[in-house]
């Protein structure tokens, strides 16, 4: 399937779900929340299929990947003062850093081009999610919280 080892791959895989899950913590709001967490989840699952072509995200993210189980994730240790300081998105960049070191060398700047958009990609999904006020059915999609945090990750991906 792929070169990668399973530590790599869970890797691949924690950067974008690190960015959308953090994007999602920056303003939350339980129904919002949760209207989040499944945008980030159909983005994740639509990935094989819109980057047919991409051997990062065929090979964390295809159907072959997913049957073999073989990336599994811990569950990530989220405290309160993380998400209020914004400490939360600092380690989301993190895991950026780390899976793109994981992708030096292996892929080409292309495939590693779309990763990088996959990954920010997944951030915007849960931006655009839920608006604010109750039930999240606000007019205004993306709060100034996500667009500053969505930001920071435009930076961090050099996009």
């Amino acid at each position: 399937m792929s070169d990668y080892a399973i530590a790599d791959l869970q890797t691949l895989v924690k950067a974008p779900m690190m960015t959308g899950l953090s994007v999602a913590m920056v303003d939350m709001g339980i129904v919002s929340t949760a209207i989040e967490a499944a945008a980030m989840a159909k983005h994740i699952a639509g990935a094989a299929e819109k980057y047919p072509q991409n051997s990062i995200i065929q090979a964390a993210f295809s159907e072959e990947a997913l049957k073999q189980k073989q990336v599994k994730l811990d569950k990530p240790e989220i405290k309160p003062e993380d998400v209020e300081s914004g400490a939360m998105i600092d380690h989301a960049i993190a895991d950026i850093n780390a899976a793109l070191a994981v992708v030096a060398g292996q892929a080409s700047e292309a495939e590693v081009a779309e990763y990088k958009q996959f990954i920010y990609d997944c951030g915007v999904a849960v931006a655009e999610a839920a608006g604010q006020g109750l039930f999240g059915s606000g007019r205004n999609k993306v709060s100034e919280a996500e667009a500053a945090a969505l930001e920071k990750f435009k930076v961090a991906l050099g996009l």
